[in-house]
């Protein structure tokens, strides 16, 4: 599915642009910008063919969105400051996300053979609140972190549209389970989106397009963080391991395949919450098990 909002096009993703696909931006302007490039290979290689792209913007460095970014070689890339050297080499982009040894090797070849994953350098860096004059149409970049630590929004002033990138409103509700992501910032990143008015707001997932102001949506996917933290901690009534805390599946819901895919989610996401359980008091953890405090 495509769309286009004057110079900015809708290109949807395959499979409603779930992972490992989103949703790219195509902006047909002086330069020529892709946002994104993780929808559909075949349609992005005709891109490619003409009329062609002078830069590529990543929101964030995850895998679902620079998997065709090797079809755009002689682009030029642009990306956060704070996630740039997760682009660097596997090991950083391992790193980024938390990733233990076992984890590490698991991932290896599926993101060279599936993702295609290479070494790269940005030829620039996003500056916080910049505004980039394409040549017909102008984009501010909103920085956005705790999806990621470098994650951007983008609003593009004259067309009235809100690019939301992983705050996607969909029903899973956010993600924050890499090594440097964070809940509050996940929170204060979506509170301050809601607060900018728009005309059409644009997700990286699912749904991807609403031309009507998304209004309970905003808190129906905040509400499902509080959810998680409920259900950890009434799952912690007794004394539980990670392991024990893993096999829950608070956050999945139920076992999924890859198994080992899914445990990296909730082990990661787990300790988010855990540590901020911690941090307030409400959860203990003593000889290897956590606990409620009261």
């Amino acid at each position: 599915m495509e769309m286009k909002f004057g110079p900015v096009t809708f290109i949807g993703g395959l499979n409603s642009g779930k992972y490992p696909c989103c949703h790219s931006l195509y902006i047909e302007a002086d330069r020529k910008v892709l946002i994104d490039p993780a929808s559909d290979r075949e349609r992005l290689q005709q891109i490619a063919a003409g009329p062609g792209v002078d830069l590529v913007w990543l929101s964030h460095y995850h895998e679902d969105h620079f998997k065709d970014l090797d079809l755009f070689e002689e682009s030029d890339l642009w990306i956060s400051e704070w996630d740039a050297s997760a682009l660097k080499d596997l090991e950083h982009f391992f790193d980024a996300y938390g990733m233990n040894s076992f984890e590490r090797r698991m991932w290896q070849q599926p993101m060279i053979d599936e993702f295609h994953f290479k070494p790269r350098r940005p030829a620039r860096l996003f500056r916080d609140e910049e505004t980039v004059d394409l040549g017909g149409v102008t984009v501010t970049v909103i920085p956005t972190p705790g999806h990621t630590p470098g994650h951007c929004s983008l609003y593009f002033p004259e067309l009235e549209i809100l690019f939301l990138g992983d705050y996607d409103l969909a029903a899973f509700g956010p993600w924050y389970g890499d090594k440097e992501s964070d809940i509050e910032q996940t929170i204060a990143s979506v509170t301050r989106l809601r607060s900018i008015s728009a005309r059409v707001w644009i997700a990286s997932h699912e749904k991807g397009v609403f031309e009507s102001e998304p209004d309970g949506l905003w808190d129906a996917y905040l509400a499902v963080i509080d959810r998680r933290e409920a259900k950890l901690l009434d799952f912690l009534r007794a004394p539980r391991t990670m392991d024990d805390i893993i096999e829950a599946r608070i956050l999945y819901g139920r076992k999924r395949e890859p198994k080992e895919f899914y445990d990296f989610g909730e082990r990661a996401h787990m300790g988010k919450h855990l540590e901020r359980l911690m941090g307030r008091g409400s959860v203990v953890f003593d000889g290897g098990v956590y606990c409620r405090s009261a």
